[in-house]
């Protein structure tokens, strides 16, 4: 009978020592992953730009505060956090909001317990109305709102928020420095072709016109969504890939190629890999939009 308990009860340490081992070594499916290193580097006189996992943030320095575009995923707050305390002390005051997408305004919930978060009417309701298909959890929406043009005025800076019409989303805000003459584009200008959410209100057609209006504008240095910063020259070819993009995608649609047919021209032509959000949203609402 001691034999056997005590057999019994080694046989359970062992299974419990294996199970506790196997634990330790096995992460939990339910754990986030961590965020991917940012970097920050310097875009003009106190304006610097981070970039990584997500949309590019802009981060302009006054005296009163800091102003930003776009806050990234909630996951990366801290290290955004930690970037602009590397270059300066001072509290994020301002943040503007590209776009409703959880990669641009994911961080909004951490920002705004002390922070103004600025978007368009329609960017505020694609976070209401749950439009993104992959969002994070817990998105938050701007509390300020704005139809056209805002401007915010910060220790002698201004920074103006414009949105020009249709492009990635029907709610894209560009965001301005006049006295930097810099502008972020948000996902207006990303990579290098463009993403189309009809969901949230895309459209290609529309978005060579917005970008033709933000050509207007007395700009040196372009900020991207994504991508590297360039200058006015840079958006003026992305603007023109998008147009020609559209025109080739609207000549086969016409001439009956498949949406599936269509796809592979994406795939061979703009490296548009098969599962990608551009296959998955955007192919199908150009066969509808460009027929």
């Amino acid at each position: 009978m001691f034999t056997t308990k005590l057999l019994t009860r080694a046989a359970a340490a062992a299974l419990f020592l294996g199970l506790s081992w196997f634990a330790f070594q096995t992460p939990a499916f339910t754990q986030t992953p961590a965020a991917p290193e940012l970097t920050i580097s310097k875009v003009a006189e106190d304006l610097y730009e981070i970039e990584g996992d997500g949309g590019n943030v802009a981060v302009l320095i006054t005296s009163e505060g800091v102003i930003l575009v776009d806050d990234k995923y909630e996951r990366d707050h801290d290290q955004i956090a930690a970037k602009i305390r590397s270059v300066t002390t001072l509290p994020v005051k301002y943040i503007f909001t590209t776009h409703y997408h959880s990669d641009h305004s994911g961080g909004n919930a951490k920002y705004l317990p002390t922070a103004d978060v600025i978007s368009t009417v329609n960017a505020r309701n694609g976070i209401l109305g749950h439009k993104q298909s992959n969002e994070q959890p817990g998105m938050a929406p701007a509390r300020l709102v704005f139809n056209k043009e805002m401007s915010v005025f910060l220790g002698g800076k201004e920074v103006r928020a414009l949105h020009l019409g249709r492009g990635h989303t029907d709610g894209d805000a560009l965001i301005y420095f006049p006295g930097l003459k810099t502008l972020h584009t948000g996902d207006l200008m990303a990579n290098t072709s463009p993403l189309i959410d009809y969901n949230g209100g895309g459209s290609v057609v529309e978005w060579t016109k917005t970008l033709d209006e933000a050509l207007k504008l007395d700009i040196d240095r372009v900020i991207p969504g994504h991508g590297k910063v360039t200058d006015k020259m840079g958006l003026l070819a992305y603007r023109n890939t998008v147009e020609t993009l559209r025109n080739q995608v609207t000549a086969q649609i016409r001439a009956g190629k498949t949406q599936l047919q269509i796809a592979q021209f994406m795939t061979d032509q703009y490296k548009w890999a098969p599962e990608s959000l551009n296959q998955l949203w955007s192919v199908p609402g150009m066969m509808k939009e460009l027929k």
